[in-house]
């Protein structure tokens, strides 16, 4: 190099350590050096950590159903009278929304209500009366079966006496009859003797007078017992007529009673048709004021005009609640559904909030939000994907509040933290990433120890 300087003094007369600081003819070269040094640190770079995730997309939502917007929509069919809120109007639960005027023809009556109810007390005396009846007709049978009784226990009193007094008479004509004989035989030998000249004809005379008095005590007798046993024959026949009567009687008072319990359950029957009536018409008249079932915004009204007509179960308006459990649904590739599991977190990137996001280091992400999955559904949307639920974790941060139901969210599932030079290996190979299941608490808290 000085050779070089010396020769161009020489030649040309210029100083040469501007050449110097042209060609840096002095200088080491320090490429090796930077080559070497790039390459370890593509090196160390390839053995850093790199998680792992899956892309996905969604909206936000609510955790719980009756969170979300919730349609109102009409019971009855109607006519709208009379609009008390608009859209964009926040309301209580238990504000009236809208108020409706009843179309059809069964309950255009004014006083529908009143003459029903009407109906109903007129129902409810009659079967007031029936069970009067049937109460007086009960009373009048248990009369008439202790008068029947009484009857019968005087005629058995009185059949037992006829019996005994049979039994009296029969031993008073056995007696007479026993009488009569003797006196037959008196009056026989009598007239043997009187014939023969034995006997006076007043002796004669006091044997027929004998005879004939037995004679006619037998008849007595015998006219005596005739008449008892006939006194007992109609005793019976007594006894038959008054239990014929008794049971015509009883019979046909347990018929009226049958009757009126018939009419009491017919009736029971059309009072509790016009209860079910009466409840429905009361109820019915509650639906024609639609209430909010709930505090929120109102942010749709299907119809808008007065006297417009809505049909059964046509949606008036859309409420959407004010609180409200927020919650993110997300929607996975169905090849990724096997990678995601309830307890895995995942990484959230809301639109209209800023955000630097580094998929495979999450903790230099910034703008994110952490948030755990709940359910995943085992069938599949609409959209040829399945759907899982993502909620906040309570100890990382709070999700902003001012989230509207609807806004799109981006997501990436955390899986296994592997390698630089393995996640390039994966995808260059075209390999599924790692399948990675979530530590449960007993795992979390063991390794915690």
């Amino acid at each position: 190099m000085k050779n070089i300087s010396d020769t161009i003094l020489n030649e040309t007369g210029y100083n040469p350590d501007s050449v110097k600081k042209i060609y840096r003819a002095n200088k080491i070269s320090k490429v090796r050096y930077w080559f070497w040094g790039v390459v370890f640190f593509v090196v160390i770079l390839m053995f850093l950590p790199w998680t792992q995730n899956i892309n996905t997309s969604g909206t936000v939502t609510t955790l719980y159903q009756d969170q979300r917007p919730q349609e109102m929509n009409t019971i009855i069919a109607g006519r709208i009278i009379k609009w008390w809120v608009k859209e964009g109007d926040f309301v209580k639960k238990g504000d009236t929304i809208v108020q409706l005027a009843d179309v059809k023809d069964d309950y255009l009556d004014p006083k529908l209500v009143q003459r029903t109810q009407e109906q109903l007390t007129a129902k409810q005396e009659k079967i007031g009366y029936y069970n009067d009846k049937i109460s007086a007709t009960a009373s009048q049978v248990d009369a008439m079966e202790m008068s029947r009784n009484l009857k019968l226990n005087s005629l058995d009193n009185k059949l037992e006496q006829l019996r005994r007094k049979v039994t009296s008479d029969s031993a008073e004509l056995v007696a007479a009859e026993i009488d009569h004989g003797i006196a037959v035989q008196q009056l026989s030998r009598a007239k043997q003797m009187f014939s023969e000249g034995i006997i006076a004809l007043t002796e004669f005379e006091r044997r027929t007078a004998q005879y004939n008095k037995a004679l006619a005590l037998l008849t007595e007798k015998q006219l005596k017992f005739q008449n008892t046993k006939q006194d007992i024959t109609i005793c019976r026949i007594e006894m038959s007529t008054v239990r014929q009567d008794a049971a015509d009687k009883i019979f046909k008072a347990k018929g009226e009673i049958a009757a009126a319990r018939s009419e009491v359950a017919s009736t029971d029957g059309e009072v509790a048709k016009n209860q079910n009536q009466l409840a429905n018409y009361a109820i019915r008249g509650s639906q024609r004021w639609m209430i909010a079932p709930q505090s929120g915004q109102i942010t749709k009204a299907k119809k808008s005009g007065i006297n417009e007509m809505v049909k059964e179960g046509e949606m008036i308006v859309e409420i959407v609640p004010n609180q409200i459990d927020q919650a993110v649904e997300l929607f996975v590739e169905p090849m990724d559904l096997v990678l995601v599991e309830k307890g895995q977190q995942v990484r959230l990137q809301f639109d209209g909030f800023p955000a630097i996001v580094f998929s495979g280091w999450p903790e230099a992400s910034y703008g994110t939000f952490v948030g755990e999955v709940i359910a995943v559904e085992t069938n599949r949307s609409d959209n040829g994907k399945f759907r899982m639920l993502v909620v906040p974790v309570e100890k990382e941060k709070k999700w902003p509040a001012s989230l509207k139901l609807g806004a799109g969210v981006q997501g990436f599932a955390l899986l296994k933290n592997v390698s630089i030079w393995y996640e390039l290996w994966r995808q260059i190979n075209g390999f599924p990433p790692e399948f990675y299941q979530p530590a449960t608490g007993k795992e979390k808290t063991k390794n915690k120890k």
